[in-house]
């Protein structure tokens, strides 16, 4: 019997960094109901305060909801509110090192554009995100930017030169990120099997990058069994089919 239902963020439950919609937050909140969710995400703790939480019904069931930020390096349950459990974050000298590195790499390959949305590097505490547009671009601009990837390669194989020590993997749309080493979906899946004891054959995990080379793709080292999406409608058509088939 399945138990716990993770999803990704952007991409398979929200546009990037935009809010669920009212289809998707109804469906959660049913799937709340019987079942643990988790969703998991590069992105900061901000954005699930932004994307996911004003959506959900309040109420006993968001004690079923199991967020990780920075792919599982934070994790925040709901108790009378929500309360951040443990947070794995880099030293001063390393973000301060890491960030050095990406002004660099900046700098060696030419890096331009034209405009930008707010800040291009981020520290998300686990997590140092560099987003080529900005936090704030419009999502449209950052579809068009990088379609098949080949900008953030670039930037990402001169920086992988200069901080070996990290992991360094493209993330959302226009953004790479740095990490500790092993950070990825599968090491969330894992931490989270560790928090509440379900094990990985009674767990799904709902994403649109599961392909080889894509950031949900770790997942499937795990064992998990894998729902592949391409978009929030054929998410809610996946949520409909889990609430059908184990309701």
């Amino acid at each position: 019997m399945k138990q716990l239902i993770i999803f990704d963020l952007d991409g398979t439950l929200a546009e990037s960094k935009s809010p669920i919609d009212s289809d998707i937050a109804q469906l959660l909140n049913i799937l709340l109901i019987n079942f643990k969710v988790g969703i998991i995400s590069g992105g900061s703790w901000q954005q699930f305060e932004k994307q996911v939480l004003p959506k959900l019904s309040k109420g006993e069931s968001l004690k079923n909801l199991l967020l990780l930020p920075t792919c599982g390096t934070k994790f925040y349950q709901y108790k009378s509110n929500w309360e951040l459990c443990y947070s794995e974050d880099f030293s001063l000298s390393e973000k301060t090192s890491i960030i050095h590195a990406i002004n660099e790499t900046l700098v060696a390959i030419g890096f331009k554009t034209e405009k930008v949305w707010g800040p291009i590097i981020e520290d998300r505490g686990s997590q140092i995100t560099f987003s080529a547009l900005g936090q704030q671009a419009p999502l449209q601009e950052k579809i068009k930017w990088d379609k098949d990837g080949s900008k953030r390669r670039k930037i990402k194989a001169h920086l992988e030169t200069l901080i070996p020590a990290f992991a360094v993997c493209l993330g959302g749309t226009t953004s790479i990120d740095v990490t500790q080493v092993g950070i990825n979906k599968a090491y969330g899946i894992r931490k989270l099997q560790e928090i509440v004891n379900v094990p990985i054959e009674d767990m799904i995990f709902v994403g649109d990058s599961l392909f080889e080379g894509g950031n949900d793709f770790p997942a499937k080292s795990t064992g998990i069994a894998c729902i592949e999406v391409e978009n929030i409608n054929e998410t809610k058509l996946a949520i409909k089919t889990i609430i059908a088939c184990l309701s």
